[in-house]
């Protein structure tokens, strides 16, 4: 596949993506807080820092405030 049709899927899919965290928000911060909290405990916090920059990054396209990250 070559990299332009590659890189329009992709696009596709993340936008497919913000859409339904917009219209999902709840569901979405809550999977978004289970799962950083699994991989910030897996981890055992050694990047507890992006993973906190990444749910407040999921937190600001669903428009709510979410579960902090770890601990």
């Amino acid at each position: 596949m070559p990299l332009m049709r590659k890189l329009t899927v992709l696009a596709g899919a993340a936008g497919a993506a913000r859409a339904y965290a917009r219209k999902n928000p709840e569901k979405v911060n809550q999977v978004v807080g289970k799962a950083a909290k699994f991989v910030d405990d897996k981890t055992k916090g050694k990047y507890h820092q992006q993973i906190a920059g990444a749910v407040r990054k999921v937190n600001s396209v669903t428009g709510q405030p979410g579960p902090a990250a770890g601990r």
